[in-house]
């Protein structure tokens, strides 16, 4: 790796880190005045846990040499040890990190105003373990998902550049499972669960959008940067279009364009273009990016008709965003997408992929979370949910006022 490589690949893992206190940003806006210090610390939380398993055993985890592994030998490089004076390979490891973080961080927003924080922290370190490590191993570190198409005899593969199935389908498929396992919020129904501080939302979502060209084109930095600028343009337009998509929805449905719609929008295109950033032609990510702008603004209602309370809407946005991504490769990807010349073969993986990372991630979540909340409990109690939980699980508050500190 040359000096400019090597440069990218920390400012790329630098961008990617940034995007979890962004993620706080974005959550922290969103909930209730008195929980903005409990939701802001499920993000940093995560961070710290997730950053020191990754070191110890995640990295081990997430390569295998088998094909049909369910991950790698978790002590085989315990530490980092063996790479320790392997630069490039530690900087590849700290890169594969940040999404680690990340993906963990994403779940928290499904379980905002009424998780108890150690129990978020038992939650995170081992879904982390158990589902995400292997996932990635599944995905990009040479496991059978990275091989589907070889092992059914296509002349295609799986196309997942940067994690539609291995961040979003993930994290938002366990944020449904642990939305059941929560139950509904105290006094859940539309409109009545106000974000407290718009501004705060929007500067979250600027920090992610900031910190996706290092998540999308961040791994450009192990090859000949030949995808770059196709990533680049792909990551600015699918967002852009996804704005406007969303704000056209919101208008015609509820009669105002919201600037809270137009940062949930911007990250639904996000999370849309991580897999197939480096597949798709500028005018068919923009096309996406309307899509998911659409789409995810009538899912994210989906919660008030079939009863579950995805606080933070990861299941509209994150599931359902990752989802659509991720197949609509199967039509439009250059070359193999169904209408671009390829057949039915990258349609079949695409989908395969996407229900493969959807069931296993729900179903170990709903049961992580089942464990937890019968044995050392999940939710707060009713009284410190209607007081807000920053007191009573943090001991802080998110705003005092100057009276009050006089």
């Amino acid at each position: 790796m040359d000096s400019g490589a090597f440069a990218w690949a920390i400012t790329a893992t630098a961008l990617v880190l940034f995007m979890t206190p962004g993620l706080a940003f974005f959550y922290g806006g969103l909930v209730k005045a008195k929980s903005v210090v409990s939701m802001m610390m499920m993000s940093f939380g995560a961070l710290g846990l997730v950053a020191v398993l990754w070191i110890l055993y995640g990295a081990s985890m997430s390569s295998v040499g088998d094909v049909w592994a369910f991950a790698g030998n978790p002590l085989e490089d315990f530490g980092l040890n063996a790479i320790s004076g392997d630069s490039e390979a530690l900087i590849g490891t700290a890169f594969g990190a940040t999404f680690a973080i990340i993906t963990t961080a994403l779940i928290s927003g499904a379980i905002a105003d009424r998780a108890k924080f150690g129990s978020w922290m038992l939650f995170a370190g081992l879904w982390a373990t158990i589902v995400y490590f292997p996932v990635a191993a599944w995905v990009w570190g040479g496991g059978w998902i990275l091989n589907l198409g070889t092992s059914m005899g296509f002349s295609t593969e799986v196309i997942d550049y940067a994690g539609g199935t291995a961040v979003h389908i993930n994290a938002g498929a366990a944020a449904l499972g642990l939305s059941l396992v929560l139950g509904k919020r105290i006094g859940f129904q539309k409109g009545i669960q106000k974000p407290h501080n718009v501004p705060l939302v929007l500067l979250g979502a600027a920090i992610l959008w900031f910190g996706w060209f290092g998540f999308n084109a961040g791994a450009e930095y192990a090859g000949d940067f030949g995808s770059a600028g196709l990533i680049v343009i792909n990551t600015i337009g699918a967002t852009a279009a996804a704005v406007l998509g969303w704000i056209v929805v919101e208008k015609v449905k509820d009669g105002k364009a919201t600037s809270v719609g137009a940062a949930s929008g911007a990250v639904a295109g996000l999370v849309a273009i991580t897999p197939s950033c480096a597949n798709l032609a500028p005018g068919w990510a923009l096309l996406l990016g309307v899509l998911a702008g659409a789409l995810c603004a009538l899912a994210v209602e989906l919660k008030y008709k079939l009863g579950y309370d995805d606080s933070l809407d990861v299941v509209g946005i994150h599931l359902v965003g990752g989802l659509l991504g991720t197949v609509y490769l199967g039509f439009f990807a250059i070359d193999t997408g169904l209408f671009l010349g390829g057949g039915f073969e990258q349609l079949i993986l695409q989908v395969i992929a996407a229900a493969a990372v959807l069931a296993y991630s729900f179903v170990v979540a709903l049961g992580l979370g089942f464990a937890i909340e019968k044995t050392i409990g999940f939710r707060v109690r009713n009284e410190d949910e209607i007081a807000g939980v920053d007191t009573v699980m943090h001991g802080e508050e998110g705003y005092v006022l100057a009276d009050r500190i006089a």
